[in-house]
């Protein structure tokens, strides 16, 4: 529980700069491609429907070690897929140490930094999606 607060507050922290929209989700097993299955995800969670099309999944599947970062259509045009597989070796470098919430903490403020970039806070801005860390039940 306390690994997911801080993942929580870390998202909330980095939504405070931007009028992006970030989610983390946890799967147990992945069955095939993290990519693949992170693009479901992205879809039933809804992140596909934010007003700009602006959310950034960070999908993990804990017991396969995998990963995968996706960006809605808006966001992926402005950072590219180089910058997603670089978070994405930096992430499981974490990972590899054992430090998992460091990782996700750390993916998060680094999302969270370049769409402050990108996408400013504005002052009508809405939290659209929860920041809650969604979890797969196994």
């Amino acid at each position: 529980e306390a690994d997911l607060d801080a993942v929580a507050a870390a998202i909330a922290a980095a939504e405070a700069g931007t009028s992006a929209e970030i989610r983390v989700h946890l799967d147990a097993r992945c069955p095939g491609a993290a990519l693949q299955r992170g693009a479901l995800v992205f879809e039933r969670l809804g992140m596909h429907r934010t007003a700009a099309r602006h959310g950034v999944l960070i999908y993990v599947s804990i017991e396969d070690r995998k990963l995968a970062v996706l960006g809605d259509r808006g966001i992926h045009e402005r950072v590219g897929q180089a910058y997603w597989d670089g978070l994405v070796e930096a992430v499981l470098g974490h990972f590899r140490g054992a430090r998992f919430r460091e990782g996700l903490v750390h993916a998060v403020g680094e999302v969270g930094a370049v769409l402050r970039r990108h996408f400013p806070r504005r002052p009508d801005d809405v939290n659209e999606l929860p920041d809650r860390v969604s979890v797969e039940p196994s």
